[in-house]
């Protein structure tokens, strides 16, 4: 018997722990089938209700405010868009002409200035039903075409009118080549593009690995964008007090045991555990999650393991998580190594995000 499940059903888990004992997110090991990717790429929870009217620029930061009035202008002119492309043709009509100048925007800026807000914003605000338009972070659009294959990655999304790429890097010459390729076909096929990042589209891949040696699709991936600088400060931060200090494994364990929906894990068990769990599926593995508690907190061993975590603190942020933690701060969680690097932005977000669901946790204390 199968052991997949469809895009509405949760996935499977471990079966419930004793009657009063949180269960562990290391009990859970969801499968999670292609279709269900695909129907997920739509904005997160955290996103839902977000609009361009929503989003508050700093006075002090002018592109902030420009920013809004550029994608406005580009979610406009997506109205006429679905008679020059994406959706379904005819098998014998004519290709449509490749656009001559970008086919998307391009939003580059530090984390916390509001970056996938707008991202969800252009989605919510371009004229398309939600299944005509994309919204998923890189690691899953490459996790799509690891469970699609590339041509039926590529007959799927030609379909949208819209496909709109968080968290823009690439980590490796096969992604490099891979969403080169990719983005080039749906531009080809009308498929408008927008994406966020920390890095502007020229610079993709510095410090990671040879980048010069992959120019010729660093520059091919940039030539479909329009870049957009947003400045700011981290608005998670911006006014807000520090983040609580680690609280004891026995105050941890005490608030896990009851709140409803809580996880409880050994730090070190969840960082094994993720080892076994494919990043495409950490959104399943915060299903029905209210609150995820860690018990001894240690700094990340290595590389690898911290790029797993950077994907589950994500997962975690999209979907409202607080995380309730004893041992070090999160502030600490990565080597100084680790924050000079080539992915050092990634890790900074990942501090950035924590630390806010660590604040959001502070209730669960309190209560």
């Amino acid at each position: 018997m199968s052991s997949s499940v469809s895009a509405s059903e949760p996935s499977p888990i471990a079966a419930p722990s004793p009657a009063g004992a949180p269960q562990a997110l290391c009990d859970r090991e969801p499968h999670v089938p292609a279709e269900r990717l695909v129907a997920e790429m739509v904005p997160p929870p955290r996103f839902d209700s977000v609009r361009f009217e929503t989003y508050v620029p700093d006075p002090a930061q002018p592109s902030q405010a420009e920013a809004v009035q550029v994608l406005g202008g580009f979610a406009a002119g997506l109205h006429g868009a679905g008679a020059a492309g994406g959706g379904k043709r005819r098998w014998f009509a004519r290709k449509p002409a490749a656009p001559s100048g970008p086919r998307g925007v391009y939003l580059d800026g530090g984390y916390g200035v509001g970056k996938t807000h707008l991202l969800a914003s252009l989605w919510h605000a371009t004229p398309a039903p939600a299944e005509r338009k994309a919204f998923g972070t890189f690691v899953e659009l490459t996790n799509l075409v690891g469970a699609l294959g590339f041509q039926q990655t590529v007959r799927t999304l030609s379909e949208h009118r819209l496909l709109c790429i968080d968290e823009f890097e690439l980590d490796d010459p096969g992604d490099t080549v891979l969403v080169s390729t990719l983005l080039g076909k749906l531009v080809e096929a009308g498929v408008a593009l927008a994406a966020t990042s920390n890095t502007l589209p020229g610079k993709l891949g510095e410090g990671r690995f040879a980048a010069a040696d992959f120019l010729r699709e660093i520059q091919g991936l940039s030539a479909h964008f329009r870049p957009l600088r947003i400045d700011g400060e981290d608005y998670r931060h911006r006014g807000l007090p520090e983040a609580p200090a680690p609280f004891t494994d026995e105050q941890v364990t005490r608030a896990a045991g009851r709140t409803d929906g809580a996880t409880l894990d050994a730090f070190p068990d969840l960082l094994g555990h993720l080892s076994r769990v494919h990043p495409s599926r950490y959104g399943a593995l915060c299903d029905g999650v209210r609150a995820v508690c860690l018990t001894g907190v240690t700094p990340v061993p290595d590389q690898s393991t911290a790029l797993r975590l950077v994907v589950l603190a994500d997962r975690l942020y999209d979907r409202e998580v607080p995380v309730l933690a004893s041992g070090l701060p999160f502030d600490r969680l990565f080597s100084e190594e680790m924050l000079a690097g080539g992915y050092r932005k990634k890790y900074f977000r990942a501090i950035s995000r924590l630390t806010a669901l660590a604040r959001d946790a502070k209730t669960l204390i309190e209560a």
